[in-house]
């Protein structure tokens, strides 16, 4: 089976559950077969993003497909993206969990919370953290032996399921319209839904109050891209 990453969003999302994800470093190699992944897709998607067009965050999403989009969310975690469709889309796929095929005990050693195997990679902050990857490797290309690769599955997965993607508010969680996410079911590495909150805007100077999003164009919040 062949990955042709220079398609939509939508398109490659389901191609890539079942595909491996490969991480190299100086402390060894780690694998992720992915089990979950949502679809951003730019300008036609309010819960991306790139949604109000680019900023230096998000100039990865509008580059070559076939590279990482890696950002921090929560002030505390990065998650990661494959960056696919036609140059200046801003179209990527957030890798939203999967299972950890090679390297465990390197994968074990960053994620010490993790009480289970299956939790290592089960949400994409996990999933980035046991790879490995933090926002220097945003922008990174994927390359066969290099740092990072993407490699196809081996073939389709039986079946795969859709739904709204997680902890996304605003238009974008409208689950009639955008149901990006894509998941294998049965797989218990696959993350809980949640759906998204919208949070309420920030009176400036108002000690304890909400901070507004950093991302234009992101309405509440959320783990997307």
């Amino acid at each position: 089976m062949t990955l042709d990453l220079h398609r939509s969003a939508l398109e490659v999302a389901p191609d890539l559950l079942g595909a491996l994800v490969v991480v190299r470093g100086p402390e060894g190699e780690v694998a992720v077969r992915l089990t979950e992944v949502e679809a951003y897709e730019g300008a036609r998607d309010p819960g991306s993003h790139a949604y109000r067009g680019p900023t230096p965050r998000t100039a990865p999403m509008f580059a070559p497909a076939g590279r990482l989009y890696v950002y921090f969310t929560y002030g505390m975690h990065w998650c990661a993206n494959v960056v696919c469709g036609p140059d200046g889309t801003a179209s990527a796929v957030l890798l939203r969990a999967g299972e950890v095929v090679t390297g465990l005990e390197l994968a074990r050693s960053r994620r010490p919370a993790a009480r289970r195997d299956v939790d290592l990679a089960r949400g994409p902050a996990r999933l980035a953290q046991a790879l490995g990857l933090t926002g220097a490797d945003s922008d990174l290309v994927f390359r066969r032996g290099g740092r990072a690769e993407v490699r196809p599955p081996v073939a389709a997965p039986a079946e795969i399921r859709t739904g709204p993607r997680v902890g996304v508010a605003g238009p974008g969680g409208d689950p009639g319209e955008f149901p990006w996410r894509f998941w294998i079911p049965g797989e218990p590495t696959v993350s809980t839904y949640r759906p998204g909150k919208a949070r309420a805007p920030r009176v400036p100077g108002t000690p304890g109050a909400p901070r507004t999003p950093d991302v234009p164009g992101t309405p509440a919040r959320h783990t997307g891209t």
